[in-house]
Order: structure tokens, then C-alpha cells, then sequence
């Protein structure tokens, strides 16, 4: 599922479209993870879109009138085509026709959606989630207080979505290294000192992901078709049994916490 820096890194590729007139929206399959009101869409036409940007791991355009909000799912990518290109792929299930260009959402699994919505504070996706990972509201302290009562191992804590949001399971590992606490430790055993680590370092590996363009591992490609390129700089995730980029001595152990694979070095994260 694409993460924080990949629906970052969609949001800024597609900023050409930020002060354009929608000309036209072409609905070819309705049937997302909840059913598109067609109807609705259309009548979006002609309305300039203001501004794009990110929730969490949503995007959202402010319209003249409403606002579209755009979730990628599991397996969902926007692209940029020619407004002339007849080119479709397999799972091209709406188009955002513009001046020149056009946007095109495709998703093979349709776990993703799409809604128009009046006031992001009030809808149902997004009126319960957390702090961003990147704002100043981020920190030690308030880390602290929304876990230090917590039984939850400290990754299952990082990736709930109403402490801190657009962490999931590939830069939760990948935080936890880089902040030197091992994934399986209860949230309250943590002290403010630990808490401060990983709130830097949150911020940290979520902005070199973005920089890089996001992971790609199976599904997510950036609008522009490349590839993200911060899979090489994966220092845990993904690497069972490969040796540890940092102490040299570990190889990386894979454990399985609620059901999400936690990869991390023994050595490492004491």
C-alpha cells in the first residue's frame, strides 16, 4: 500500500493541475472499494481545481464548490497522459480530462476510492486521524502522552493512524532502525528520550523517501511513470536473513506482529 511518501510524492507530480478547469470525467468502472456516484462526477466539469495536496495517505483537490478526495489503496497510481492519447490500460478506471493533459486513476485490486466531500474535518475517513509525522505537532512530548499508557509493541503503535498518521509497515521498520528500538517493545516502557528518537527519525526517513520518490516495491510507480528509488536504501525492510548494513555482524530477523511482516537487527535495536 502506497505510504506517506509515495501519496506525497503523487501529490507534488501532479501540481500542473492545481488552477485548471476540468473540461471533462470519464467513468469507466464505478466499482471502487465503494461504488462511485457517476451521476455526481460528472457534474464536477467546468469547475477550476484551486489546490492539490495530502491527508495522511489522501489526496485531496479543493474544488470551486466541493472537494474530490482520492485514497490509492492497496494498489491504486495516478498517471499523467496526453489529453489526445487513446492508450488504456487494464484497470483505468476514471480519467480527469484537463486542457492538455489528463489524469488517469488506475487500480488493479480497487481497494482504493474516490468521494466528493464537503468538509474533510467531518468525513469518515478523515475526521479520526492523528498528528502529521512532518508538522511540529510531531514530537517527543506528544508522542509520549498519546502512548505512555499504551500495552501495543511501539511499531503497531507508530502505524495506528489516530497517533501519527502515513506511517505504515515498510517506514515503521525502517524508522525503528534508524531510532535504535526494536519493534516488539511496549509503547509505555518507552522513555521521552526514545520518544524523541523516533520522532526524529520519523521525520528523517519520511522526507528521504519522499526525496527519493517513494518505494516500489510490486504496485506503486510515481504519475510520471518512474519507479520510487528509496527500495535501495532499505536498511531493514525486506532483507531477512541478509546481513546488517550498519553493525556488519546480525543478519536481519523477520517476526510477524498483527499480522504485518517486522523486520529488524538483533544488534542493532537492542
Amino acid at each position: 500500500m502506497p505510504e506517506l511518501p509515495e501519496v506525497e510524492t503523487s501529490v507534488q507530480a501532479i501540481q500542473e493541475f492545481a488552477g485548471q478547469n476540468i473540461e471533462s470525467i470519464k467513468i469507466n468502472n464505478p466499482n471502487l472499494r465503494w461504488k462511485l456516484d457517476s451521476l455526481a462526477f460528472s457534474k464536477l466539469k467546468k469547475q477550476r481545481v484551486k489546490t492539490i495536496y495530502r491527508r495522511a495517505k489522501y489526496i485531496l483537490f479543493k474544488l470551486e464548490k466541493n472537494m474530490v478526495l482520492i485514497h490509492l489503496g492497496m494498489t491504486g497510481t495516478l498517471r499523467i497522459a496526453e489529453k489526445s492519447s487513446n492508450f488504456y490500460k487494464k484497470h483505468d478506471h476514471i480519467e480527469f480530462i484537463f486542457l492538455k493533459n489528463k489524469l488517469i486513476f488506475n487500480d488493479p485490486r480497487r481497494f482504493g476510492s474516490m468521494h466528493i466531500i464537503s468538509d474533510p474535518n467531518k468525513h469518515f475517513l478523515l475526521k479520526e486521524l492523528g498528528v502529521e509525522p512532518l508538522s511540529k505537532e510531531f514530537n517527543e512530548e506528544y508522542l509520549f502522552h498519546r502512548i505512555k499508557k499504551s500495552l501495543s509493541p511501539i511499531k503497531t503503535a507508530l502505524m495506528n493512524q489516530k497517533h501519527v498518521v502515513g506511517i505504515g509497515n515498510i517506514y515503521a521498520s525502517e524508522i525503528l532502525f534508524d531510532a535504535k528500538i526494536r519493534p516488539t517493545r511496549k509503547s509505555r516502557t518507552l522513555t521521552k528520550k526514545e520518544m524523541a528518537r523516533i520522532t526524529t527519525s520519523s521525520k528523517k526517513i519520511l522526507k528521504k523517501a519522499i526525496k527519493a520518490g517513494g518505494t516500489t516495491l510490486q504496485d506503486f510507480y510515481q504519475p510520471n511513470g518512474n519507479k520510487g528509488y528509496f527500495k535501495i536504501d532499505l536498511a531493514v525492510y525486506d532483507r531477512a536473513n541478509q546481513k546488517c548494513k550498519k553493525c556488519k555482524k546480525e543478519t536481519i530477523k523477520r517476526i510477524v506482529q498483527s499480522q504485518r511482516a517486522t523486520f529488524y537487527c538483533r544488534e542493532c535495536q537492542a
